[in-house]
């Protein structure tokens, strides 16, 4: 009987053993967190570069995408488990079947549709016939400019009314002064860049058009969400502090923001005599963060998904329900 005994308490405490390994192993093991390289997301590397996620106990390691479609693929590929990443490229990972969620907001505003300075188009009607620089089809943005400026606001035909060139962001402000476009929809700093250099007007601006719209977010694949839900809030606390440090003051973040997007070197190739920091404030008046997820968000997003799908891009209709993890998005909101 005793010996009996002391193979049971041997075998509970060989399996305390390995559950306290295993566990050790989760709470050490790096969360992978993708972000596209963009102004937007500097409340990723605010959180990294402050010690913010250290700080609420996660270990990250932060992986650079130059665009969202390439973040997807690594989502598809079950190489990421959270991203810092736009709408669109998580809603079309989700319809293509991966099971991803959205449980936090990053950013709202950003983009804008410029023209060159004294340009003879004054307002959306003037596109008509015109050359429009955009990013890739099928992108949010090339969404946002065909459905939301073009057909709603400007009542034209965003296939036979203009001719939309696909082009590199960095390309888009000389397309415009070489006259090779009439006009760029493009996000920030590029904009204040155009700007304030003196080589463009803006011509739509989203953010005042659609206040405080969302575009970039925080999603969580369903292992983060399921096995390791803890520190996925982990992550999400970290976020928010990051969020609440940028909007302390219009300075904060501005030195991590010009060296990660090399504007002096920008600046300098230019031959501009505008500083950096003009160039992040000027961009921060039209951009902002924000870690809420709210019912006006949910619409704008249901209502991108509609155009995705009027368009061809997005094969399968999909609902918000099937997208956001509410219960993540309302823990967020009661985080102090």
């Amino acid at each position: 009987m005793r010996s009996r005994i002391k193979q049971i308490v041997g075998y509970l405490f060989f399996t305390v053993c390995c559950l306290t390994v295993n566990s050790s192993a989760i709470a050490e093991e790096k969360i992978r967190i993708g972000w596209v390289y963009a102004m937007a997301n500097t409340p990723v590397l605010v959180a990294y570069h402050n010690g913010f996620f250290k700080q609420e106990g996660v270990q990250v390691e932060l992986r650079r995408f130059n665009s969202g479609p390439l973040l997807k693929r690594a989502l598809d590929a079950g190489d990421l488990d959270m991203a810092y990443v736009g709408m669109p490229p998580a809603y079309h990972s989700i319809a293509a079947g991966n099971d991803l969620r959205i449980v936090a907001k990053v950013n709202y505003g950003h983009a804008a549709l410029i023209t060159l300075k004294n340009s003879p188009i004054k307002k959306l009607a003037d596109l008509k016939g015109k050359r429009i620089a955009g990013v890739h089809q099928g992108s949010g943005m090339d969404v946002l400019l065909k459905s939301f400026i073009l057909k709603d606001s400007a009542d034209l035909d965003p296939i036979n009314d203009v001719t939309i060139l696909h082009m590199p962001t960095k390309m888009m402000v000389a397309s415009v002064t070489q006259h090779i476009v009439d006009a760029a929809f493009t996000w920030e700093p590029f904009v204040s860049f155009a700007t304030l250099t003196g080589r463009a007007d803006v011509l739509f601006d989203m953010n005042k058009a659609m206040p405080k719209h969302p575009w970039y977010v925080i999603v969580a694949n369903k292992k983060m969400r399921i096995d390791h839900r803890d520190a996925m809030y982990k992550v999400l606390k970290a976020h928010k502090r990051a969020v609440s440090y940028l909007n302390a003051h219009t300075d904060a973040g501005n030195d991590l923001i010009m060296e990660t997007f090399n504007l002096e070197s920008a600046l300098n190739a230019a031959r501009s005599p505008v500083q950096a920091r003009e160039i992040v404030l000027s961009a921060r008046g039209r951009l902002g963060w924000d870690e809420k997820f709210v019912t006006a968000d949910e619409h704008f997003l249901q209502r991108l998904m509609s155009y995705s799908n009027e368009l061809g891009f997005l094969k399968k209709k999909l609902n918000v329900d099937e997208v956001i993890d509410r219960s993540a998005i309302a823990w967020l909101q009661q985080q102090l």
